[in-house]
């Protein structure tokens, strides 16, 4: 039995679908390293710092994680996008990052809080300023504690990226968006394909990552 003419133009639109994973794949990343950073901050003033920053840090991860990513998208949108006249692709990119900083302060602040406080008191006593303890001791331990649950959410924020299709975006999804309105016939089989990329590529991220926490580890 032959390829029908719609399951034909799918096939062929493979090459196309995989223009968007460079897209997806940038998308990712910026947001992971933008939420990471502004994460790590709310992690240290929910730990160290004074009343006012770490009430901030615990309103700000309460009301984050209680809204729906596709709320916070398009808040960020239409909100920025006539004050700072934001591009969709800095939208998506500033909507995820958002998001997953309020999971990542959390992941990154249980890891901090499982250091033990006597090494602090220790170098606190060697003539060690607090800002130098948490510099040098307690942050490099407490990164590579956080990784396996870090890159959890790596691939969570990689999955999510299919939602910059919402601003036109010419990402992973977005393509297949154009590939099923010209073969409407054959939906199934290119969304099966897109979904065939989305597990590589996540599959393909945690692989990284757990190689990486491998050689980070902490030795017993």
């Amino acid at each position: 039995m032959g390829i029908n003419e719609h399951t034909w133009k799918v096939i062929s639109a493979i090459p196309y679908l995989l223009k968007g994973v460079g897209m997806t794949l940038k998308i990712t990343f910026l947001a992971l390293i933008f939420g990471a950073f502004f994460g790590l901050l709310l992690a240290l003033a929910r730990v160290y710092g004074g009343s006012i920053s770490r009430r901030f840090a615990i309103v700000y991860s309460r009301i984050i994680r209680s809204l729906p990513l596709l709320v916070i998208l398009f808040m960020l949108y239409y909100l920025a996008s006539e004050i700072l006249d934001l591009s969709p692709f800095l939208a998506v990119v500033l909507a995820l990052a958002v998001h997953t900083s309020a999971y990542q302060s959390e992941i990154f602040r249980g890891s901090i809080q499982s250091i033990s406080k006597g090494q602090m008191e220790a170098a606190l006593a060697l003539g060690m300023s607090k800002f130098q303890c948490v510099l040098y001791i307690i942050l490099p331990q407490a990164l590579r504690r956080a990784l396996p649950y870090w890159s959890n959410e790596a691939a969570i924020v990689l999955k999510d990226s299919a939602l910059a299709y919402v601003l036109g975006i010419a990402e992973l999804m977005r393509r297949g968006e154009y590939v099923v309105a010209r073969s409407s016939q054959s939906a199934l089989l290119t969304y099966l394909i897109i979904g065939i990329i989305y597990f590589i590529l996540t599959s393909v991220l945690t692989r990284s990552l757990l190689y990486a926490e491998k050689k980070l580890r902490i030795p017993c």
